[in-house]
């Protein structure tokens, strides 16, 4: 299965995962996706730490997720701590579960550094990495976009440019940053589609869970909260059920809205967590039917 065929005249929800560091997380995170086996995922994507240093947990957790929950998983790589040969025995291994989705991404600046060092005999940029990928494999790969541009770059524009050549060197999708005013996303994609980009454009949405995660979130990534969000969130105090309430009915109005301007799917921040993803699909009412109830 390749991206572009999974967003060929239909729309799909997709959700990411992030590996537990228990044996007894990963049981509780099995039972997480057997619950959003209820919206259909077209496939669940799998992160892995700074410095890949959890890469071993993440092609374990991909492995499962293909045993157990017989779900495609798309499997993140990073040009941070690899070089070409490393990768390619990597993928060779991926390919014995016949894993080919790939989100293709440059990586974080480790936190001992101030500035990105490519690995010897690695990439800079994903565009190369996406470029090598395609080149050895048969993989269908995806890339990232920031409708609110990356931290490091210096305009949107140039942005945009680094994403067109993420693109142009074989990229099928884009799966975009965690946004939370939909006009700044469709401002973004009109320029993204003037660039001449038209590969599908996936937004990924984040079910906010309590105030003090989404902040350091959105710190490190630059999205902006609305005020009205922070003032929702903040009346809620110490009431994690409030604000998690407060946050599904935030990105079901998002959702609903994108929805309705056409965007092929909804990708999922869902934090290792189903039941705001769940709650929001079914206020939606697009998978779920009218006898059915979230699964709590």
């Amino acid at each position: 299965m390749n991206f572009s065929d999974i967003y060929k005249n239909q729309f799909r929800y997709s959700v990411e995962v992030f590996p537990p560091k228990t044996e007894e997380g990963v049981k509780n995170l099995i039972k997480t996706l057997h619950k959003l086996e209820a919206i259909s995922p077209a496939y669940v994507s799998v992160t892995y730490g700074a410095m890949g240093s959890t890469r071993d947990l993440t092609k374990d957790l991909a492995f499962r997720i293909y045993d157990e929950i017989k779900s495609h998983t798309a499997f993140h790589f990073t040009c941070v701590g690899s070089g070409r040969q490393e990768i390619l025995k990597y993928v060779e291994v991926l390919s014995t579960k016949g894993i080919n989705l790939i989100l293709a991404l440059r990586g974080d600046i480790p936190k001992d550094q101030t500035e990105f060092i490519p690995p010897e005999d690695g990439f800079g940029y994903a565009n190369e990495l996406v470029s090598f990928l395609k080149e050895k494999n048969n993989l269908s790969v995806a890339v990232a976009g920031y409708p609110e541009k990356h931290p490091e770059a210096p305009s949107l524009e140039t942005d945009i440019e680094n994403l067109k050549r993420k693109v142009d060197a074989g990229a099928e999708v884009i799966i975009t940053q965690l946004f939370f005013e939909n006009p700044i996303f469709y401002k973004w994609l009109d320029k993204v589609r003037q660039a001449g980009i038209t590969v599908p454009v996936i937004p990924g949405i984040m079910p906010i869970l309590k105030l003090s995660q989404i902040k350091r979130i959105t710190e490190l990534s630059g999205a902006r909260l609305p005020k009205d969000l922070l003032d929702k969130l903040a009346a809620c105090k110490e009431d994690e059920t409030a604000m998690r309430d407060v946050g599904i009915e935030f990105a079901a109005k998002q959702c609903r809205d994108l929805k309705e301007n056409g965007v092929p799917g909804i990708h999922f921040y869902c934090m290792n967590k189903a039941y705001s993803v769940l709650k929001i699909v079914e206020t939606l009412g697009l998978c779920f039917d009218s006898n059915r109830k979230c699964p709590t």
